[in-house]
């Protein structure tokens, strides 16, 4: 993973922040395989890396991502089961989670503790190894992308919404001018229109990013 975190949302980038992976973990090996096995939606984990159809028959995952497939499931299925939120969304097929939708609980009253990693970090290992599976992303145009999203939130609206920046060969988020104390209002409906609109800018999980 290359991103690190600047905007303070519910995104995957600011999970790994040091803080939340202090917390403590509470996640025992024997609970965790009784309590996920009723869980509804999500497909089982494939066994291997190949691609091809799942076992709940859908469609076939991109090749080369499947370990970071299951890496989310695991991930998924422990939010569910132990981090307080049972309707959690599945990953996407190319294992990028549902930030839209996972935005979406966390706003909603007393909902959005836990959302990153799960009430009490029960599930701050799984996150943390979904993090480490995800596949590389081309910085470049990962830079790029995030510019075209960053110019089209000014565009609509958003006027102080920052540029990413490239630091070592890294893309750097933009997003809020000042992330330890947001002026940007992300829950308005001004912001959520502008994301809204300038969401297909960014490349398949960056949405996560900025």
């Amino acid at each position: 993973m290359a991103f690190p975190p600047r905007r303070v949302r519910l995104r995957l980038a600011a999970l790994v922040a040091a803080p939340l992976l202090a917390l403590p973990v509470a996640c025992g090996a024997e609970a965790r395989e009784s309590a996920t096995d009723d869980i509804p939606s999500l497909p089982a984990a494939p066994s291997a890396s190949k691609s091809g159809p799942d076992r709940a028959g859908g469609s076939p995952r991109p090749e080369g991502k499947s370990a970071f497939y299951d890496a989310q499931v695991a991930y998924v299925r422990c939010m569910r089961a132990e981090g307080g939120y049972p309707d959690f969304p599945d990953p996407r097929l190319s294992g990028h989670l549902d930030w839209d939708r996972i935005e979406e609980i966390g706003a909603q009253p007393g909902r959005n503790e836990g959302i990153k990693g799960g009430k009490d970090g029960r599930c701050v290992d799984e996150l943390r190894a979904a993090l480490n599976a995800q596949p590389e992303i081309d910085q470049q145009k990962a830079y790029e992308s995030m510019l075209a999203h960053a110019q089209c939130m000014r565009d609509n609206g958003v006027s102080r919404f920052t540029n990413p920046v490239m630091s070592n060969g890294n893309a750097i988020p933009g997003g809020d001018p000042n992330p330890a104390s947001p002026v940007l209002d992300s829950g308005s409906p001004a912001y959520r229109q502008a994301d809204k609109a300038c969401a297909s800018k960014l490349l398949d999980g960056l949405d996560g990013m900025q």
